[in-house]
């Protein structure tokens, strides 16, 4: 009985010492499992949306001649992106640094994972994290295909070797710090009362400072590769026969197919920048079925109106005019403002890529400036309107007591549309100097007998078809 006795009083004491070890471990929040199944998932989708389906979209828009040259530009431009984001763009976008720039904390995903022990990033719930090597996969699909989507502009004329240098100067000084900008902040957690909150704020990006809404990448993604885009093809000049000479889709087939894998992985794109499996991410998910949806009908509609017939081409346009403006909004309107920001982008953005292109007079070969920048900056300004909780919108979230909040549409509008103007500046001076420096460089066009030949055989040696 001393022997039991003592055997207990140590474990009792043992116990003890341990308790508040145990209350600690049992009280630190974890990832929880369906949040995380429901990142990998999106990841996945986001991944689907430029190998294939990106490539498909542009390579059917193209001449037969050049379309295995589009699908080598974005399977190579998307995997060159998602090393480079793993070296050192994840580490200058997410981490605590200044206003522009995180810091070289994260380079190689240093500290991610070490001795079998997984860091934990921030989601937008207090005590909810998520790993954070899956929002390092997450945001990677995005600074990748983002990239890849500037090549719409430059297709058939630009060299392969002008592409990939361009994509590196790109990325690195005017994606990321865009990104850091519109997305960094300290997470909800460290926001528990007013001076932790104006602290916190005060090391998150310089957009997300000011209060600028962007759900999934209005800004960071369309505008700014749309702006790119357009610069590009100012820069690379028309190609041969611009004008002149019928330059039909081969395959307005692959085109439609692409465009809808588009639309099944932008629910990734979308519903997946809640971060979590909740009513945000079921907002965003409703919000963009249903204004890509309408989009596609005020696309047609219109070029039935002016044209007297509604195409296929038009029907796919519209369906990615849709999906580009409902991003910045996805998960921040009401499901009033995705019928009204899908029912409008059909319309800017058949006239962006038939009225304002002749007046622009740039070949901007698969219209990227007239959907994603055009649809980009039409949806970030709605986002300030419809986000209003009159109108049904959500409002925004005060950060200390999570509660709903609102500063009023004119000065929500005015915040975004200063967001809009900066990036649009930002991108088209970083595309500017990016595209000479390439030019000045291993050069950014390809020869006129090349381009005649088509880039499918003078730039790889190969053919998409062989019979």
């Amino acid at each position: 009985m001393k022997i039991l006795g003592r055997a207990t009083a140590v474990t009792g004491a043992l116990l003890a010492a341990l308790l508040p070890a145990l209350v600690w471990a049992q009280d630190a929040p974890v990832p929880n499992k369906g949040d995380t199944a429901w990142m990998l998932t999106s990841t996945a989708l986001v991944l689907l949306m430029s190998v294939p389906a990106l490539g498909l979209f542009y390579g059917g828009l193209v001449r037969s001649k050049n379309m295995l040259s589009v699908l080598m530009q974005v399977f190579v431009s998307f995997s060159l992106i998602t090393v480079l984001w793993c070296v050192y763009g994840y580490s200058f976008a997410f981490t605590t640094g200044n206003a522009f720039f995180g810091s070289a904390d994260r380079l190689f995903l240093n500290g991610t994972f070490v001795d079998g022990v997984f860091s934990l990033g921030a989601t937008f719930s207090k005590a909810t994290p998520m790993y954070e090597l899956v929002f390092v996969a997450f945001q990677a699909t995005f600074a990748a295909i983002t990239c890849c989507l500037i090549l719409g502009s430059l297709v058939e004329r630009i060299k392969f070797s002008g592409i990939l240098l361009f994509i590196v100067l790109w990325f690195t000084f005017s994606y990321i710090p865009v990104a850091h900008m519109v997305w960094f902040w300290a997470g909800p957690d460290a926001y528990t009362d007013q001076a932790a909150a104006d602290a916190a704020t005060a090391t998150a990006g310089l957009i997300w400072q000011w209060g600028a809404l962007d759900f999934a990448g209005g800004t960071v993604v369309h505008i700014n590769s749309g702006v790119a885009g357009l610069v590009g093809a100012i820069i690379i000049g028309k190609r041969i026969g611009y004008g002149k000479e019928a330059m039909p889709p081969h395959s307005l087939t692959m085109t439609m197919v692409g465009a809808s894998m588009l639309w099944f992985g932008w629910f990734g794109f979308n519903a997946g920048s809640a971060l979590e499996a909740n009513g945000s991410a079921a907002l965003a998910f409703m919000n963009t079925y249903l204004a890509t949806a309408c989009a596609v009908l005020t696309w047609i509609g219109a070029e039935w109106l002016l044209k007297g017939k509604p195409s296929m081409l038009g029907a796919a346009s519209g369906a990615v005019a849709g999906l580009v403006a409902i991003t910045p909004a996805a998960g921040n309107v009401g499901i009033q403002g995705a019928f009204v920001i899908g029912l409008g982008v059909g319309v800017v953005c058949f006239w962006g890529c038939t009225g304002l292109k002749k007046m622009i007079g740039a070949d901007d070969a698969l219209d990227v400036f007239g959907v994603h920048a055009l649809g980009g900056i039409f949806g970030a300004l709605m986002t300030g309107i419809f986000n209003a909780p009159s109108l049904g919108g959500p409002g925004y979230v005060e950060w200390i007591g999570l509660t709903q909040a609102y500063g009023g549409i004119g000065a929500q509008f005015w915040i975004q549309l200063k967001a809009v103007a900066l990036v649009v500046v930002w991108t088209a001076v970083v595309a500017a100097i990016s595209f000479l420096i390439v030019k000045l460089t291993v050069g950014l066009r390809v020869t006129e007998e090349e381009e005649r030949e088509g880039l499918d055989i003078s730039a790889h040696g190969e053919r998409a078809y062989t019979a």
